[in-house]
């Protein structure tokens, strides 16, 4: 019998997104397959739009409001499958994406390996989505993995991965203190978990952006700035406990270094901690450094306004981007139909 792969969707005020979300998450060619939504208490349309959708293979849920890692540990709860498919509800999958790492799972002949995929990023243009190759888009050992990502910060998206129940049993549940970086800490105890990760570049997902309304975006929250520094000490734990090397320990110094602008200077209480957990692992920090398009904003007027500024002119940017490519999406859209009504 072929192994159940139950896709996984946690979703929050995602009325925008969360059609074409399950729509893909159907279109998979794999089966057997179950669908799992669990809403966490939107006050929009989303639980409406993912009740629509209810049938034998697609279970909704919904409860009050509690973040991502409580909905996302209860669509697990509710779960049958062989292997987990997480699926945020705002992203896509192409058709045979699972299918793809299934193939390559049944291969390999362990339970134990993690297969992950490329993933392209969009607004609303999927066929515009840009696939931008990273240090992790290749085979790697766990140990391998976590350290490329700590030292040159890049990331996996959730829906790259498709993970077996026995991986996902020795990660745990989702941490629910954690209300920024979840799936970052989370995917690294299930890398701790793994014997390799397989990449495979020819299975594909589409990772939307969708700017400040994002559960990804930082911003200014000090809930969401105690959320990273807490998966950060995390991180570097996590890629100590599988390598304990001079070489870990300065990817370790480098991925503090990295970060180190996000906390400053908001917060000097974990910017004193960041720079004591360097001196700990044998390293120094330097002090942040802005871009030149800011430095002589921070050099008149201070850090906190220059860092507000940034923060600013950023969505303003990406806003004015989404909205250009949200009018090319509509008008790409009345043109097929027209030319579908034509035929």
């Amino acid at each position: 019998m072929r192994s159940l792969v139950s896709i996984l969707i946690p979703a929050f005020n995602a009325e925008k997104w969360l059609r074409d979300t399950i729509l893909s998450a159907l279109d998979q060619t794999w089966e057997p397959k179950e669908i799992i939504i669990v809403d966490d208490g939107s006050t929009d349309q989303t639980l409406h739009i993912a009740r629509q959708f209810q049938s034998d293979s697609v279970r909704v849920v919904t409860q009050k409001n509690q973040g991502a890692s409580a909905a996302r540990n209860k669509a697990l709860s509710l779960s049958r499958g062989d292997y987990i498919q997480w699926l945020d509800a705002d992203d896509l999958m192409a058709p045979d994406k699972i299918a793809r790492q299934m193939e390559a799972l049944i291969d390999s002949g362990s339970r134990r390996t993690l297969v992950s995929c490329a993933f392209g990023q969009f607004l609303y243009r999927t066929n515009h989505a840009r696939f931008t190759p990273t240090a992790l888009w290749c085979d790697l050992s766990p140990a391998e993995f976590l350290q490329r990502k700590l030292e040159k910060r890049c990331f996996m998206v959730n829906s790259a991965w498709l993970v077996s129940r026995e991986l996902t049993a020795g990660a745990g549940p989702w941490d629910v203190r954690l209300h920024y970086d979840d799936d970052g800490e989370y995917f690294c105890r299930v890398l701790a978990a793994c014997d390799r990760i397989r990449f495979l570049p020819e299975a594909r997902v589409y990772y939307r952006l969708v700017g400040s309304t994002s559960v990804s975006y930082l911003g200014a929250s000090n809930t969401k700035l105690d959320s990273l520094w807490l998966s950060m000490q995390m991180h570097i734990r996590y890629l100590r406990s599988l390598e304990e090397s001079e070489r870990t320990r300065a990817s370790c110094v480098r991925y503090l270094q990295n970060y180190l602008i996000e906390f400053y200077p908001r917060r000097p209480d974990i910017v004193e901690q960041i720079r004591q957990t360097a001196s700990d692992l044998g390293g120094q920090l330097a002090a942040p450094r802005l871009s030149w398009k800011y430095s002589w904003m921070k050099t008149l007027l201070g850090w906190g306004w220059a860092k507000a500024a940034q923060l600013v002119l950023r969505n303003v940017k990406w806003s004015l981007i989404r909205r250009w490519d949200k009018m090319l999406f509509h008008i790409e859209r009345r043109g097929l139909l027209s030319v579908h009504s034509s035929r």
